[in-house]
């Protein structure tokens, strides 16, 4: 069995704002783009233009949510590896191919020593492991390990392929192991919460809440002018001419 490092260096993980995130399914587009092309053996596809069953590291899930304040809501949920400070899917994995780095915190999987048993994902509550059919191994999210150290890359492009891919911007990116980093900003700012804190699993991933929706309108537009507003009046208030006879053909219908 792999031991868990009694601590790590960073805490290296993502901020996922529930608030902003659209459901656009880039960062799952991306995520099977860039660990498809890159290291390892590549994310297979079975039959995918039939019942497509594929090996995706990243997934979103919808949900229609009616809450006791506010109006109802559609929820993107995105899930991922959360590289738990106490992850199960380590402590079980019989032949230590899983494991948590000492450096950053992020939980990897040699695929040279993984025998595909299954049973870190058996062990991991958030159903973030899956099994490659095709490899035979295990594979989960690697936080694109081999793009934010890799020094031939732009600064700005050092980050995993979800985060720099998302439109809406409900991705961050970060150590949340210091307090003074963007990301522990953002959590402390906006009240981000653990996912399922009742499993003891300590997960470095957060997510921020979605705030209450009490108008049709965004918040930050509440008040703002409609710059809309003079094309959609009417005309007149009464038809004339052509479209009088019109509007009075059509009521005869």
């Amino acid at each position: 069995m792999t031991s868990l490092p009694a601590s790590t260096d960073k805490k290296l993980g993502l901020v996922i704002d529930l608030d902003t995130c659209v459901g656009c399914h880039a960062c799952v587009t991306a995520c099977k783009g860039w660990n498809t092309q890159n290291y390892g053996a590549p994310l297979s596809d079975i039959d995918p233009y039939g019942a497509a069953e594929g090996t995706f590291l990243n997934r979103i899930h919808a949900f229609q949510v009616e809450p006791d304040q506010g109006l109802a809501q559609t929820i993107h949920f995105p899930k991922s590896c959360l590289h738990c400070d106490d992850a199960p899917c380590v402590t079980v994995c019989p032949t230590g191919a899983s494991y948590k780095r000492v450096e950053d915190g992020i939980v990897l999987v040699n695929e040279d020593a993984c025998m595909g048993c299954g049973l870190c994902a058996w062990a991991c509550p958030y159903g973030a492991r899956e099994i490659d059919q095709a490899a035979g191994v295990m594979k989960k999210c690697t936080l694109c390990v081999d793009r934010i150290y890799n020094e031939n890359l732009p600064e700005e492009d050092r980050e995993p392929a979800c985060v720099r891919t998302c439109p809406a911007g409900a991705r961050h990116f970060g150590d949340l192991a210091d307090p003074e980093s963007a990301v522990s900003r953002l959590v402390a700012t906006r009240d981000g919460v653990d996912l399922m804190p009742e499993q003891g699993t300590r997960p470095v991933n957060k997510y921020l809440p979605p705030r209450v929706k009490d108008s049709l309108q965004a918040p930050e537009m509440e008040g703002a002018e409609d710059i809309l507003a003079p094309f959609l009046a009417p005309v007149a208030e009464e038809p004339k001419g052509f479209l009088k006879w019109l509007d009075t053909a059509l009521e005869k219908l």
